[in-house]
């Protein structure tokens, strides 16, 4: 099995070394020269992932040509690139693992929609769960979930990706498997905040379970089973990433609690926060499917500038209610 590899940043580098671990020869498709240069001349993303060495069985290019005939494509482009890439990309009918997490701007369509729409004649899976790429690039133990439809090409990929540290957990809820990963980042602003703004451990772990929350109620209006909330895709990567500074949504919200803007934020950072760019569409979705998201609703007041403590004390002062509702 051939394996092309969308995106040459942090993320769509390590995927491609578990993909090269397995045994299979990879394309690693990057948009920027200098990142082709340095994984062909010195085995090492020196601008996305320094200091991890590259498996001499991962080719990069710039081309996106050079993708066609492989057997599984990895899609790890931004969410709202995605669509633009798989109309440029020699798709047909090569399966579409799909890495990117998060919900396109003005459609308010899941990233497997919008494959579905770019790309109609490809299989889709979804690969998520948590995982900090410097992480797996580096052989650390890893489990993921693997969703796919098709029962037998959801075995097929589990098994050619899995390996001794990265282990992949098969699941055929497709829309579960995204929804957690696109509402948890908006949350790991959200409790980055708690941080920044020091409002203690205690408030962060209220915060994790009434995002949660947040997550299932949205999740389960959008088609998701709470099984696979509560798995690898959904709890499991909410609590990686409400949990650490690795996290460059966690990161962000640690700047809006201590008083910084967003657009000062999202100007110096090389690395897509993607919660940023989720947060006002999540919310639109959320009132479109009649969902209360209390904890989005203030991610993005503070992303549009409103002030910390104002946030928090609204957040506070809302009706009592049953723990479950």
């Amino acid at each position: 099995m051939r394996i092309g590899v969308i995106g040459g940043g942090a993320w769509g580098t390590a995927l491609a070394q578990v993909a090269a671990r397995a045994g299979l020869p990879v394309t690693l498709w990057a948009r920027e020269p200098e990142v082709v240069e340095s994984v062909n001349g010195f085995h090492e993303n020196r601008h996305f992932l320094a200091g991890v060495p590259l498996s001499d069985s991962i080719r990069a290019t710039v081309d996106l040509a050079d993708l066609a005939g492989h057997d599984a494509l990895l899609v790890v482009a931004p969410a709202q690139h995605v669509r633009a890439v798989l109309a440029a990309a020699p798709v047909g009918c090569t399966p579409l693992v799909l890495c990117a997490k998060g919900i396109e701007a003005g459609t308010r369509l899941l990233v497997g929609e919008v494959a579905r729409q770019a790309a109609p004649e490809a299989p889709i899976a979804v690969l998520s769960g948590p995982t900090f790429a410097h992480e797996v690039a580096a052989g650390k133990p890893t489990a993921v979930t693997l969703a796919c439809e098709d029962e037998d090409l959801r075995a097929r990929l589990a098994e050619r990706l899995a390996g001794p540290a990265f282990r992949t957990y098969g699941s055929a809820d497709v829309t579960g498997a995204e929804i957690g990963g696109a509402v948890k980042n908006v949350l790991a602003i959200a409790c980055g905040v708690v941080e920044g703004a020091g409002l203690g451990l205690n408030a962060r772990a209220a915060l994790i379970a009434r995002g949660f929350a947040e997550m299932t109620r949205f999740g389960l209006a959008r088609g998701g089973q709470a099984e696979t909330l509560t798995g690898l895709s959904g709890l499991g990567d909410l609590v990686l990433t409400c949990s650490s500074t690795n996290s460059r949504n966690f990161s962000l919200g640690v700047g809006l609690g201590q008083g910084k803007s967003a657009a000062e934020l999202l100007a110096d950072r090389k690395t897509v926060a993607e919660g940023a760019f989720t947060a006002p569409v999540l919310r639109a979705a959320a009132a479109e499917a009649g969902v209360d998201m209390p904890v989005t609703q203030a991610v993005n007041a503070l992303l549009e500038g409103a002030d910390v403590r104002g946030v928090v004390e609204a957040l506070l002062s809302r009706p009592l209610r049953e723990e479950q509702a």
